[in-house]
């Protein structure tokens, strides 16, 4: 399966259903199963608007309590669009909480998201980029992931 990488709070925002759309500096090409992996890292600069999100949505401890060094959903990439302003922005395609969520500058790439289902924390040590891992979550539990 393929795999992606996020800070936190992204990996988490995605796996609760808030963000659906992943916004990136690079195009890919793939489409299909993708897992999202929180990174160790916690993003620790960000606006009073996406700080009020978390909170909301993970509560007053989310920068201790949120996993990081692990997979915490699976999705489905259905698409990655370049960002125009028209659509983007003006259009106010995004909504309000994917638009706290992400960075919408013109010039990056929209990975669009569907079919996202939360799991319980994977550990696994994340790479950059789009990558390969084996994720196995069959109904009964799940197995460790390793590089593909």
């Amino acid at each position: 399966m393929k795999a992606i990488s996020l800070w936190q709070p992204w990996a988490s925002l995605i796996a609760v259903g808030v963000k659906k759309i992943e916004t990136r500096h690079w195009h890919t090409p793939y489409k299909g199963p993708i897992a999202i992996h929180a990174a160790k890292k916690l993003e620790k600069h960000f606006g009073d608007e996406l700080a009020e999100l978390c909170e909301d949505e993970f509560g007053g401890h989310w920068m201790v309590d949120l996993p990081r060094g692990a997979f915490v959903a699976t999705a489905n990439l259905v698409a990655c669009e370049p960002m125009l302003y028209d659509y983007f922005i003006e259009d106010s395609y995004p909504g309000r909480n994917e638009f706290i969520c992400g960075n919408w500058q013109k010039g990056r790439f929209a990975w669009l998201l569907d079919d996202i289902r939360a799991i319980d924390p994977v550990p696994f040590r994340g790479l950059q980029g789009l990558f390969n891992a084996s994720l196995q979550l069959p109904q009964t539990g799940q197995t460790e992931p390793k590089h593909g």
